[in-house]
């Protein structure tokens, strides 16, 4: 029986993504960034977080 998440991985890498997305758009300000770079800021992180909070109720209800 493994005890790690599988969605976990994939939650932790969309996080990832969403925050160093979030710093690019603070270290180069408002200008000079595509749109594609302000939209993996605003869902990747949220949909990150989501994802690993589902996941950690999944694993959890499943362990019982």
């Amino acid at each position: 029986m493994s005890t790690t998440p599988k969605l976990m991985p994939l939650a932790v890498a969309l996080f990832a993504l969403g925050v160093v997305a979030i710093v690019a758009m603070f270290v180069a300000g408002e200008r000079g960034l595509p749109v594609w770079v302000f939209a993996a800021g605003w869902l990747l992180a949220p949909a990150g977080l989501a994802l690993g909070v589902f996941s950690a109720v999944r694993e959890s209800r499943t362990r019982r």
